[in-house]
């Protein structure tokens, strides 16, 4: 096992030294503006994915997928050179999409304060369902003397029943 400080060490020399060689060396036609955003590597140093976006619609970034995947060679070599491990690590290019979720993130909230204003455009023209009070207020004296009234009245026994 290797110490997570240096597999962290390693992913990020590997982000550099990835990006320094494709803007000085590689010199394909395809390769687009690209940036290198994160690197990452496996425990055991054998296998790097190395994150990127590319500038531009999905043709530049096809092209620029195929001219990383035809230099992975020769970065991978650099890459083993520099770093001095027994094995060079295994490249693997992922196009990282940070753009189109930001996008749709963006979207999202959008649609929730639409959705917001609307909650509140009709929350200002409603009224309450019930009553303006709708808890039981207690009767008034009057009330009070009737309702005793006709409790003495309920004191007379029914027909079958005993006191």
């Amino acid at each position: 096992m290797t110490d997570q400080a240096k597999v962290r060490r390693h992913a990020e020399r590997i982000r550099e030294l990835v990006a320094s060689v494709v803007r000085s060396q590689i010199k394909d036609p395809r390769l687009g503006m690209i940036t290198i955003t994160d690197a990452r590597i496996t425990a055991d140093l054998r296998d790097a994915t190395v994150f990127y976006t590319v500038l531009g619609d999905a043709a530049a970034q096809a092209s620029t997928a195929a001219a990383l995947e035809s230099a992975k060679g020769m970065l991978r070599s650099t890459v083993g050179k520099a770093l001095g491990l027994r094995h060079s690590p295994t490249l693997t290019f992922v196009l990282d999409d940070v753009q189109d979720q930001v996008k749709h993130i963006d979207d999202l909230l959008a649609a929730a304060r639409t959705a917001d204003a609307e909650v509140q455009r009709l929350a200002a023209k409603s009224s309450y369902a019930g009553d303006a009070q709708p808890y039981r207020v207690e009767e008034d004296d009057e009330d009070a003397e009737e309702a005793s009234a006709e409790d003495e009245d309920d004191d007379e026994p029914r027909a079958g029943e005993r006191r």
